[in-house]
């Protein structure tokens, strides 16, 4: 399985998914003042009245009217305005009123509400109407990106909703910005001054005058009108620096911006939409990146590269996969903007390589968040990354770490001081050596208009490849290439074995990615075409995540006969043996992997080389035993499964293991599927050291295992074990430790040269999962092992995993 992602993704829309507002209010750097809302600055709330039609009243209808302060058009269409009581009891909902239409460049909106039974006054021509009946002494009224009803019903639930744009408290209400307005009755509004001024707080802000409802027109309830201010449009006071700040996560976070000047770097017209724009003045920290996303939501953006805009927006840290660790990225929401001018030169990119990635990966916070630490970006990896976050950056002639993928991604690996594999890629040899240089490619224009690349591991990614720094879910930072390189194809060929003696036992693993008869013949023949020509006909083949006969349809099916049937003719059609099969069928969904999938392990062995010593007795909750010693020891059932009940295995795979005859001597073969690595924290994370959950789960099953094992050899010292399969683990990792300890069992990828330790890709770092462990009754001169490399460094793949072969001597 992946790792350490819990499943397959599927896309191309990626998910938004937005932090709850406790686990957002934790990652401030900057506390929000008085737990209120940020100062609004493309539109604000610039006047409200509660007191239309009531006793004392001039004017017929309650109203709320809109102003903008900055100089571009402030869009309202599927925005909203929306009220609560001053103090909201359990059942008290958020009334809405949607809007349609902007607000002018100084203008103002009007938005009538509920009439009186009294008043003798009408409001001008409204631009909008709602029936929101607001109370003439305290209220709150909020300006919402969107129309689904506020859910939030205090002051600090409410400053951590990144929907609201503005919010108004007036008389003793609850939700307020810093403290509420203070006057407002049947006879008085509270409204801002002239200049639309926002400091965040309403007491401050707004003050109780006579009502004067204005409309988008300039028109007055006296039938008159007025001539909006207007303001030029020039940079507001904050750059795109002030903006990223020195950490993870934005001091401005939550707080609207104005005018905030960049150039158009790159733009993204499908899954999250939006724009990159970059500072062509930037100052002197490099902790301080000078780019930065603007989503625009399901709006396609309007902008084009090397457009000179002014952006007012809110400023959101926005989290792709929060629950898993992932690390922020700065955002600029619900944007308004300016284009000033078109066709200027974008910023230089930033050159990655080995002079200026460090070495180390990042810091250590003792498995806490790093997000409030002060970037290092000479120090660590990703820090350098994260003060780059959406700058224009470039690689230049770097080899392909991980080959084209389904989505159109490829890894590189931007630093020459990473390990490289005997085959181009960069091997994950520690938790320590997580291998800083690696990076993710994507293509930013729209395939139709830029092909992706297709390339192998080994592959060199030619010229310049170039565009934003972005980071998603999947990869952590991602260079979003305007410019593509070209693939120079290093020629990468699919490995097979040589010969094998005919004195040598040969055994072999092979995951085979959740195979059913469903799948089609295109894979069942390229996976036997594998076991036939690249593995050459192992006399035993240990197979993982065979499913049931129907795959993933979730009917209490768990055959797999039909699955396996296909499979083995499909060997024999491609040359192969006859192969006899061995399995044991697992109770319906109780060992993970897809649901209604019901994957197992599957022993294929020849008849015509080896013997299977069939013991009556195992099923899927029996467990099977050791009986006699020496010469004479024996399994209980063959096959069986290794204490099934036991909690360590609960949604996982339980080993199968069976009793062979190789030469007229047993042999012991454990098939096994450990549990995946879903629910780790990735090595990009926000908490370092990430914490790999999963582990726990992978030790408690190797523990379960290794005392198998052990009774075993307690009953024949010599006895001849083999141990094979997706440990989902590393050779390094607690599990293969417990596994291997008091040197029951020898873990073959250990005497392999270093640079070849790998059986999959993930994330551009090559690296074991799968393993082959023997016991000490066969002899190092007496094995000779192999990881045969013909799926994970490729385009195109038959499985995610390659097999593994040994060729021992009994």
């Amino acid at each position: 399985m992946p790792s350490p992602t819990p499943a397959r993704r599927s896309r191309r829309t990626l998910l938004r998914t937005a932090a709850t507002g406790a686990v957002a209010a934790s990652l401030l750097t900057v506390p929000l003042p008085g737990a209120s809302a940020a100062p609004s600055t493309g539109a604000v709330i610039s006047e409200v009245y509660g007191g239309g039609g009531n006793s004392g009243a001039t004017l017929k209808n309650d109203f709320i009217e809109l102003g903008n302060p900055s100089g571009a058009a402030f869009g309202l269409t599927g925005y909203s305005v929306q009220y609560l009581p001053g103090t909201p009891g359990a059942s008290t909902q958020w009334g809405v009123t949607p809007l349609t239409g902007s607000v002018a460049p100084g203008g103002r909106y009007l938005v009538a509400e509920a009439p009186g039974a009294g008043g003798t006054v009408d409001l001008p021509a409204a631009d909008a109407t709602g029936t929101l009946a607001l109370s003439g002494t305290s209220g709150t009224v909020a300006l919402v990106n969107g129309t689904a009803a506020l859910t939030c019903k205090t002051a600090a639930d409410c400053a951590a909703d990144p929907r609201i744009v503005d919010l108004v408290g007036f008389g003793t209400a609850v939700v307020r910005e810093t403290a509420p307005a203070t006057g407002a009755s049947n006879t008085a509004s509270v409204a801002r001054a002239a200049s639309l001024a926002d400091t965040d707080d309403n007491s401050k802000d707004l003050a109780a005058g006579d009502p004067t409802p204005t409309n988008s027109k300039g028109e007055t309830a006296g039938g008159g009108s007025t001539t909006p201010p207007t303001t030029p449009p020039t940079p507001g006071p904050l750059r795109i620096h002030d903006i990223q700040g020195t950490t993870r996560v934005s001091p401005k976070n939550g707080q609207n911006v104005t005018n905030v000047p960049g150039v158009v770097t790159g733009v993204r017209g499908y899954g999250t939409k939006g724009f990159w724009i970059q500072d062509t003045a930037p100052d002197n920290d490099p902790a301080t990146s000078e780019g930065v996303f603007v989503y625009t939501g399901s709006a396609a953006p309007t902008v084009k590269v090397g457009d000179s805009v002014l952006v007012s927006a809110k400023v959101s840290e926005y989290y792709p996969n929060s629950a898993g660790g992932s690390q922020s990225v700065t955002e600029l929401t619900a944007p308004k903007v300016t284009v000033l001018s078109s066709g200027n030169p974008v910023p230089a990119p930033v050159v990655l390589d080995a002079s200026n990635i460090p070495t180390a990966y990042a810091p250590d916070a003792a498995g806490g968040s790093i997000d409030n630490l002060p970037l290092a970006p000479s120090k660590y990896a990703l820090d350098f990354y994260e003060s780059l976050e959406g700058m224009n950056v470039q690689v230049a002639d770097v080899p392909v770490v991980q080959a084209t993928d389904k989505y159109n991604e490829l890894w590189v690996d931007a630093s020459s001081a990473d390990p490289r594999t005997d085959r181009g890629g960069v091997v994950y040899l520690g938790y320590d050596k997580p291998n800083s240089g690696r990076i993710m490619i994507q293509s930013l224009p729209p395939l139709t208009q830029q092909p992706f690349p297709v390339a192998n591991v080994g592959d060199e990614l030619t010229g310049a490849t170039a565009g934003p720094l972005d980071y998603n879910q999947f990869g952590g930072y991602t260079i979003a290439a305007n410019t593509l390189g070209t693939v120079q194809d290093n020629g990468l060929q699919r490995e097979v074995v040589d010969r094998q003696l005919p004195s040598e036992l040969s055994i072999a693993t092979y995951n085979v990615e959740n195979l059913d008869p469903g799948d089609g013949a295109e894979k069942f023949d390229r996976l036997a075409q594998g076991v036939v020509t690249n593995l050459g006909s192992p006399d035993i083949v240990a197979l993982e995540e065979i499913q049931d006969n129907n795959g993933a349809v979730n009917d209490g099916t768990v055959d797999a006969s039909a699955t396996v049937r296909t499979f083995v003719d499909a060997i024999k059609a491609a040359g192969g043996p006859s192969y006899d099969w061995r399995s044991i069928d697992p109770v319906d969904g109780k060992d993970g992997g897809e649901p209604g999938g019901n994957i197992r392990q599957v022993f294929l062995f020849n008849p015509d080389r080896v013997s299977f010593t069939d013991i009556a007795g195992g099923d899927a909750t029996t467990a099977v035993d050791v009986t006699g010693t020496g010469k004479r020891t024996s399994l209980t059932a063959s096959p069986g499964r290794i204490d099934p009940n036991n909690a360590a295995w609960t949604t996982s795979r339980k080993p199968l293991v069976g009793q062979f005859s190789f030469h007229n001597k047993p042999v012991f073969v454990i098939a096994n599927h450990f549990n995946s690595k879903g629910g780790d924290q990735g090595i990009d994370s926000r908490f370092q050291a990430p914490t790999r959950s999963s582990e726990v789960q992978r030790q408690q099953q190797a523990a379960v295992e290794h005392a198998f094992v052990a009774k075993l050899l307690d009953a024949d010292p010599n006895a001849r074990i083999v141990s094979l399969g997706d440990f989902n683990d590393y050779q390094f990792s607690p599990a293969l430790k417990t596994l291997t300890a008091g040197g029951v069992l020898r873990d073959l990828v250990n005497d392999l040269p270093e640079d070849q330790r790998y059986s999959y890709v993930y994330q551009g770092n090559s690296q074991v999962l799968d393993h082959i462990l023997v016991s000490n009754a066969f002899k190092r001169q007496h094995v000779r092992y192999d990881v045969v490399h013909i799926n994970s460094e490729f385009a195109s793949q038959a499985s995610d995993h390659d097999p593994q072969i040994v060729r021992i001597k009994p």
